[in-house]
């Protein structure tokens, strides 16, 4: 078997566990044991000293930053990505930004022309099947790592991936270089998959991911979570509550004077349509509202896979006051229109949309996801109910409808709140201290 096989020791002998196969040599190199990886645990063990409390003297850095997913692209990680990429430029740091999309899409045909056969090869030889699952994710690791290969990361100060896989590829490289490795998950990858049957629970797909998250965990230097509710997944991988630093997700918002067109209440459901995000439970709430129908307005603002079901949907209800605008590049100016913003996610992390309603100061009714409920308090920032439950979103719908002073008061709670906590400059900031802190330690 070539060496370019399968290049992730960590991985099979993850499955070998679970298929119960005696562990067989493996012909790529690993770098695991290495004197690369006593290299981090050292550096790692000079970073567990320091509090990282204090601002050291101002570096400037050059830094990469790297996603696994394409970017730009629509969506609250490619956000994430630009406004972090800006506010460190605007501090003076030299930043790039490293995506799958930006490599030649024929030297990645052709890799995965090379790979694909050879990896099914490999796991049924090893295991007797494959899944196409995992062939496809050691697929898209394989050409991602072999596209890196040209990227002299050797020229950064500093490393940070914004997935478990980019991680593990970073990791790899870090391995011999020795440089500070962020981590930023933007989601718990296996458990969403596991809760949504996109995985089985107990199967060797599951096996496969956990593995790679638990990788990512023990490749970094150190963890930049966007909310607290990410404190335990992590932990039950093993990280150390002493590498996680909680940063909530700051922007760079344009508030426009709030101006309405329409004599009616406008409420805004800003979110791309797909499962996770409730929108269903949204019109079968407001399908239990006709006595104040006639003084709504309601805007579904986004795209996506569940568009023409919800579509449907609106017409079965008979929702004659549903509105669909499709993806809208001018969220301020919706945002500066509407009386009471909703997202009722029943699965997230730290949605942008809200961020962006509390900006605008608008009422927020959103569900207890994730980090949602340690930026919006409820009956102060906005109101929470929980995910799923349509009675309880119906109700505090119609509450929020009939009474404007309390709209008043969690909008300009919601907007005095994001202006102290939620700025580019807050997120970007405390980032930057970490990053210094990172370098600091390791020149002692």
């Amino acid at each position: 078997m070539k060496e370019l096989i399968f290049p992730y020791p960590y991985l099979v002998y993850a499955l070998d566990k679970y298929y119960g196969v005696k562990s067989k040599p493996i012909t790529a190199k690993i770098k695991d044991e290495g004197k690369g990886s006593e290299r981090k645990k050292e550096h790692k063990k000079k970073l567990n000293t320091k509090k990282m409390k204090s601002k050291p003297g101002r570096k400037k850095l050059s830094i990469l930053i790297a996603t696994f997913w394409d970017y730009p692209h629509t969506g609250g990680l490619s956000n994430y990505i630009t406004t972090l990429r800006e506010g460190l430029r605007s501090l003076g740091h030299k930043v790039d930004v490293i995506a799958p999309n930006q490599f030649s899409k024929m030297e990645v045909e052709k890799l995965r022309e090379v790979i694909v056969p050879e990896l099914k090869t490999f796991f049924k030889h090893r295991y007797g099947s494959y899944t196409s699952k995992i062939i496809q994710s050691s697929r898209l690791l394989y050409i991602y790592e072999q596209m890196m290969k040209s990227v002299k990361l050797e020229n950064y100060d500093i490393l940070h991936a914004q997935d478990l896989f980019t991680a593990n590829i970073l990791g790899r490289f870090n391995e011999d270089l020795g440089k500070p490795l962020l981590f930023t998950p933007h989601g718990m990858f296996t458990f969403n998959r596991v809760k949504f049957n996109r995985i089985e629970k107990g199967s060797v797909e599951e096996v496969y991911y956990k593995k790679i998250e638990k990788k990512a965990i023990e490749y970094a230097t150190h963890m930049v979570i966007l909310s607290d509710s990410f404190r335990d997944p992590l932990s039950s991988l093993g990280a150390k509550s002493a590498y996680l630093t909680t940063i909530n997700t700051g922007i760079d918002f344009k508030t426009i004077d709030r101006g309405k067109t329409s004599e009616k209440i406008v409420i805004s459901c800003i979110a791309r349509l797909g499962p996770r995000k409730g929108h269903s439970d949204l019109l079968n709430a407001l399908s239990r509202m006709n006595e104040t129908s006639h003084q709504v307005e309601v805007q579904i603002v986004g795209d996506g896979e569940m568009r023409e079901a919800l579509e449907a949907q609106v017409k079965s209800l008979r929702l004659s006051n549903v509105r669909f605008l499709g993806k809208r590049d001018d969220i301020p100016s919706i945002l500066s229109e509407t009386d009471i913003f909703v997202l009722p996610t029943i699965n997230d992390n730290l949605p942008i949309s809200v961020i962006e309603a509390m900006h605008g100061g608008v009422a927020i009714l959103t569900t207890d996801c994730g980090g949602i409920t340690e930026i919006v308090h409820h009956n102060e920032t906005g109101i929470i109910v929980e995910p799923g439950n349509v009675h309880q979103l119906a109700t505090q719908l119609q509450h929020l409808i009939g009474n404007e002073a309390l709209r008043k008061k969690l909008g300009g709670n919601a907007h005095q709140y994001a202006k102290s906590h939620l700025t580019r400059e807050a997120m970007v900031g405390r980032i930057e201290v970490i990053y210094q802190n990172l370098i600091a330690s390791g020149e002692k």
